[in-house]
């Protein structure tokens, strides 16, 4: 005797509303990222028809419609794809904002120049120097940002040499 499961209204309803959002997520993404994702021509279609549509009403029966068409399709590579781009943007948010901290902490810091330089041994440390000291005289005297710039492109080559290169030591 096989013993089927039954699904609750409650629990189908909540799988349509979560394939239908998926479908909003992927109307939302550009056409270089919707060309990336594996899914059939008729999603695709119905995803580039939404693009298109501006009546909310008529959007809104649009996006009702892909999360039918969502039913018959494997959401899992989908949402695969959208997570690894939005783990990369997260990523280099993470990264950027380090940078910034770095920048930051030289500036303030006359001790966090050996900091930097132990985290990253191959960082040119009297480029490093001259720009922190150009960068606080002119922060001084109210000129343009320009070693600030320098400093933050400077610490930036260095920190992202040093992730690739470790990332090239783990494989």
């Amino acid at each position: 005797m096989e013993e089927t499961t039954r699904v609750s209204k409650t629990q189908r309803k909540q799988e349509m509303t979560e394939l239908q959002d998926l479908g909003e997520r992927i109307v939302a993404l550009n056409e270089g990222q919707i060309a990336a994702i594996e899914m059939p021509d008729f999603l695709r279609d119905a995803v580039m028809e939404a693009r298109r549509i501006k009546g909310h009403e008529s959007r809104r029966r649009q996006m009702q419609y892909i999360g039918r068409l969502m039913r018959d399709v494997d959401p899992a590579p989908i949402r695969e794809k959208i997570s690894q781009w939005d783990g990369q943007s997260s990523t280099n948010i993470a990264l950027e904002h380090s940078i910034i901290r770095w920048r930051e902490r030289l500036l303030e810091d006359e001790g966090a120049i050996t900091g930097f330089a132990r985290q990253y041994p191959g960082a040119d440390i009297r480029q490093l120097r001259l720009l922190v000291r150009n960068a606080n005289a002119e922060r001084a005297a109210g000129k343009p940002p320009r070693s600030f710039r320098e400093l933050f492109r400077l610490v930036r080559e260095t920190v992202t040499g040093a992730d690739a290169a470790s990332a090239e030591d783990r494989e």
